[in-house]
């Protein structure tokens, strides 16, 4: 496995940081937040500028970041703010995992 992976996993979770933390700057009204997003919006590009110089192909590694701050971004709604998903939010979520995963398994073949 390229470590480069590691490298778009983290971007992913800090992707998920920054939009927790836009959510909590209420319109970058809230100078700590609004702070944290931009740095976590910095450090999470930098981590997907690290995956793409680490050779990773530009598709699947855009997809993965992506996957991994949408499906965090919706359980820290979840657990965080009391955000409530329906059934066809659960299956869409599920829709994005699966995309991800076969486009990695597709670049791979």
């Amino acid at each position: 496995m390229n470590p480069g992976w590691a490298w778009v996993l983290a971007g992913g979770v800090a992707e998920t940081v920054w939009a927790t933390t836009l959510k909590l700057s209420d319109g970058f009204t809230d100078v700590l937040y609004s702070i944290l997003t931009l740095t976590f919006l910095a450090i999470s590009m930098y981590f997907l500028n690290r995956g793409f110089r680490a050779g990773l192909p530009t598709g699947p590694c855009y997809a993965v970041w992506v996957g991994i701050g949408a499906v965090g971004s919706v359980i820290i709604g979840l657990i965080c703010f009391g955000e409530v998903l329906p059934l066809a939010g659960w299956v869409c979520m599920a829709l994005i995992i699966a995309g991800v995963v076969g486009l990695n398994l597709a670049e791979s073949e």
